[in-house]
């Protein structure tokens, strides 16, 4: 996808960090652009931040665990703005501190809700529109380099959660093929935001104490989500389905494809 111009592009999770780095990418594109986030005050200002610098812009409060909820969301901006051509499923929380056998089903519900189900019910919900209109569009969802390497971190579950994206991602891009679709998965890194913070906000208790640090020093090292999103708009020219953005996790990945080529080199060797 090459051209952005009076596209419509919808964003989750964009009332902040990275969603909202993307949706004004967007919007300096030329796209009209709904915000969607659960954070009903949090995603009106952003919009209207958006207005501010003219760009087209609605704010759309939706909790994507809902699937009814993210049906009428789509049925709001396809009625606002007509035809929609971008979805970038984006919205995640983050959970760190348990094992994967510690953490209960209520915080498992959480965490696969949002980041899980949410893209699945965003693009059940929007895709039908995007692919019966004719144009070009492109789907991209926001997975983690912990949706390709576990590290002694206590996020598992938070990974297994981006395992399962990055998996329904390439069986999206398979499914969609012979359509205009694009589809795209970003594979970020730490990123300057208030990620982390809003997780333990939304989280509460659910599972367990917070044990994730809880003010801005903890990201403050990370890459600005501006330029996230500037990597992304690359990736999605580029029309690349893997769009990384920090270079120096490629170490994690090649540490777990040489222990895989490992087990098959043990493999083609073994004699009984």
């Amino acid at each position: 996808m090459q051209d952005f111009k009076a596209k419509v592009a919808v964003v989750t999770g964009a009332a902040s960090g990275i969603g909202f780095a993307a949706a004004r990418v967007f919007a300096e594109q030329g796209s009209a652009v709904a915000l969607l986030d659960v954070r009903e005050e949090e995603v009106v200002a952003a919009s209207r931040r958006l207005a501010a610098m003219g760009a087209k812009t609605i704010a759309v409060p939706v909790d994507v665990r809902d699937s009814v909820a993210v049906d009428r969301a789509a049925d709001f901006v396809e009625n606002t703005f007509g035809n929609v051509h971008i979805l970038m499923n984006n919205a995640a929380v983050f959970m760190r501190g348990q094992g994967v056998t510690e953490i209960d089903d209520a915080a498992w519900d959480w965490l696969l809700g949002v980041n899980l189900y949410g893209p699945i019910h965003c693009i059940r919900s929007f895709l039908p529109n995007m692919t019966t209109h004719g144009e070009t569009g492109h789907i991209i969802n926001t997975a983690s380099i912990s949706g390709f390497s576990v590290r002694d971190r206590k996020n598992g579950a938070y990974a297994v959660t981006k395992f399962g994206l990055v998996g329904f991602s390439e069986a999206l891009r398979h499914d969609l093929k012979e359509t205009r679709i694009g589809v795209s998965i970003v594979v970020p890194g730490a990123v300057a935001s208030d990620f982390y913070i809003t997780s333990a906000q939304h989280r509460g208790d659910l599972g367990g104490p917070n044990l994730f640090p809880t003010t801005p020093s903890d990201t403050a090292n990370g890459m600005q989500p501006d330029e996230v999103a500037r990597r992304m708009l690359d990736g999605i020219r580029a029309d690349r389905f893997y769009i990384a953005t920090h270079a120096g996790a490629r170490s994690l990945l090649e540490e777990r494809h040489s222990e895989l080529m490992a087990a098959y080199d043990a493999a083609e060797a073994w004699q009984p």
